[in-house]
């Protein structure tokens, strides 16, 4: 019996995923081209300060960068967050590495933000999505299947890039920022969770949704706060905060179920 509600169960997955690949080929057919144009690389607050070009663009990056570091570094100790495997705390690493890699990449691309220096400010931010999301995928679905969804992630951002670069096409980017912000609030209620404070992955969607409003309204928000700071930059403030809710995550959660 418990035999046939384990394959039930692998079916219904298998499924779930198969409707999934099938509605983002739909979405990618039905999507046009979105190319590159000179607006991206124009944001509200462009100031000068002390020879540093874009000033508050690239300095409100190092927050991030003191984080990243800080995660990586507790994440291979062992003995600080609770995470129950080996191949669970490589991911979670391999996540912080990549949110240690958006500070320096998008600091770089911020110094002078054109087309050929954007590729390092979003390829390390896929990178680091592709981490978080399979490492959601392990805690709730199983390990081998993170695994898999890391490395065919990782496989998609770099066609992303590539496709970025080659055929001035931004929608496998734009697009693979957009449905781990989906996917994640849908799974926490679909999947049974292995640890404890599951809300806390909740939370931290709702901040990325935050960041991505106040780099939208980008300038709307410089004029609101009387040309103190952009909503660029606070996009970037607000970033920090994710994977700080995370981090809180990992030190306060206990182990729920075992995952095989």
């Amino acid at each position: 019996m418990v035999w046939m509600n384990h394959q039930l169960l692998r079916v219904k997955q298998t499924r779930m995923w198969v409707a999934a690949f099938i509605c983002w080929l739909c979405l990618m057919s039905a999507t046009p081209r979105i190319p590159h144009s000179p607006k991206h690389h124009v944001f509200g607050d462009m100031r000068n300060f002390l020879g540093v070009p874009n000033t508050l663009n690239v300095i409100t990056n190092y927050p991030l960068l003191v984080v990243g570091v800080l995660g990586f570094v507790l994440c291979l100790s062992g003995n600080f967050f609770v995470i129950s495997s080996r191949a669970e705390v490589l991911v979670w690493a391999l996540y912080y590495a990549g949110m240690t890699s958006v500070a320096f990449g998008s600091s770089y691309y911020h110094l002078k933000p054109d087309d050929n220096r954007v590729i390092w400010d979003t390829l390390p931010i896929m990178i680091a999505y592709s981490s978080l999301f399979a490492i959601f995928i392990m805690e709730r679905v199983g390990e081998m299947i993170g695994l898999i969804c890391l490395f065919a992630l990782n496989l998609v951002a770099l066609i992303g890039a590539a496709c970025d670069r080659a055929f001035n096409d931004l929608r496998l980017c734009l697009m693979f920022q957009l449905i781990p912000a989906i996917a994640i609030p849908a799974m926490t209620f679909m999947f049974t969770p292995k640890y404890t404070h599951s809300r806390y992955w909740l939370w931290a969607t709702g901040v990325y949704l935050l960041a991505k409003f106040e780099y939208v309204a980008d300038y709307k928000i410089y004029q609101a706060s009387r040309y103190l700071i952009s909503g660029h930059s606070l996009e970037h403030l607000c970033s920090v905060i994710f994977p700080i809710l995370l981090a809180l995550m990992l030190l306060f959660r206990r182990s729920k179920t075992p995952r095989y």
